[in-house]
């Protein structure tokens, strides 16, 4: 079998709906598509900038060091999933070992995972040693209301929909105290004292300040705290790490191993949160091994649409430490109808797909109505 074809495809909403500012996230899309010469169509997807990833993808040659990724793919079998994630690496050292390249290099590498699941018809997550979970807890991931009456509604809604919890996130958090302890309590509230709260304060705060949010915020019993400083503060989260009532987790702005592996080591962090679609899954097992063996714990982040949802629900499937699922519950067409299958929380749980390869079909008719062209 050989790669025939790669294609990438950006989406995105009409341009009033995003410059609204109505969504946070899942208002646009890039959708990779690996063809091969035996048929199969392996599909893939990003975390980033739809149109440099397409770029990136869709690029030139420029020297033996930086290269368009879909060039180099042609010709190759799909199925040696390592080394062709190791030769668009190695191709590309001029781009770096993280950022857009990487996230690039993910999408492909979710598009190959899922051919080699077609190819051998097994669901993705037995081709990664087999699963732990075969149906994993879920979160509700949504943004903070502009208060605590407010983020206390949103908490409500999120919980009557059958979520047992909910994550609260970024803006207005880190504006005043006074404002940051009204919104934990709001979102305590909405929730109730029975179902958990995740707080992502997105990256607001100084070292000191999210050491006494972190004691402040155990009064509302907490699940984590997400994201509480700067990424690049590393020696602020080692501070923070070591002395928190709240277990810490980060990650999610990472991309490969290398960033991966030294942020861990380094911060203290008990749980990593890896990005799927900044990452891919070749790389995200190597991470998560490393993460394991330190004794920190795996989640997924997520917030995009079913392709990176059924990435994630296989990986977090394979993974002995994993014990609850991101979901973003932003309402685009992008998010919820990208794919024929809608991956449905039931009762605060998702299945894991059981069919071929991510088992998600793409739903065409969205991909024409919002594709840039």
């Amino acid at each position: 079998m050989k790669i025939t074809k790669v294609e990438a495809i950006e989406l995105r909403l009409p341009e009033e709906e995003v410059l609204e500012g109505k969504f946070s996230s899942a208002q646009d899309a890039v959708i990779v598509k690996v063809y091969t010469d035996e048929g199969i169509v392996g599909v893939g997807d990003s975390y980033s900038s739809p149109h440099m990833v397409k770029a990136a993808i869709e690029a030139p040659l420029s020297g033996a060091s930086a290269s368009g990724l879909a060039r180099l793919l042609i010709g190759m079998n799909p199925l040696d999933i390592k080394p062709i994630n190791y030769m668009l690496q190695a191709r590309n050292i001029r781009l770096g070992r993280r950022g857009i390249i990487c996230h690039a290099i993910a999408a492909i590498d979710i598009a190959l995972w899922d051919i080699a699941g077609k190819y051998y018809n097994k669901p993705v997550y037995q081709l990664l040693g087999g699963a732990f979970h075969k149906k994993l807890r879920t979160y509700a991931s949504i943004l903070f209301g502009k208060d605590g009456k407010e983020t206390c509604e949103i908490g409500k809604r999120w919980i009557n929909e059958g979520f047992t919890a909910v994550k609260f996130g970024w803006t207005p958090m880190g504006q005043s105290e006074k404002l940051d302890l009204e919104l934990v309590e709001g979102a305590r509230r909405g929730v109730g004292d029975e179902n958990d709260l995740i707080i992502d304060a997105g990256c607001c705060w100084d070292t000191n300040t999210a050491i006494k949010r972190a004691q402040q915020f155990q009064d509302y019993n907490v699940l984590f705290l997400e994201e509480p400083l700067n990424r690049e503060n590393v020696d602020g989260y080692r501070k923070l790490t070591s002395v928190s009532p709240i277990p810490i987790a980060a990650g999610e702005g990472e991309a490969g191993r290398f960033a991966h592996q030294h942020f861990i080591e380094r911060s203290g962090i008990n749980i990593v949160q890896i990005d799927l679609e900044n990452t891919g899954l070749t790389e995200a097992t190597r991470v998560a091994d490393f993460a394991e063996d330190h004794g920190v714990r795996v989640v997924n982040h997520f917030y995009t649409n079913t392709i990176g949802l059924a990435a994630g629900l296989h990986f977090l499937a394979s993974r002995q430490s994993a014990f609850i699922l991101e979901y973003c519950v932003e309402e685009t067409p992008i998010r919820q109808d990208l794919t024929k299958q809608k991956l449905p929380v039931v009762d605060g749980y998702i299945e894991v797909p059981e069919g071929p390869g991510l088992g998600v079909d793409l739903n065409e008719e969205v991909i024409e109505r919002y594709q840039v062209k």
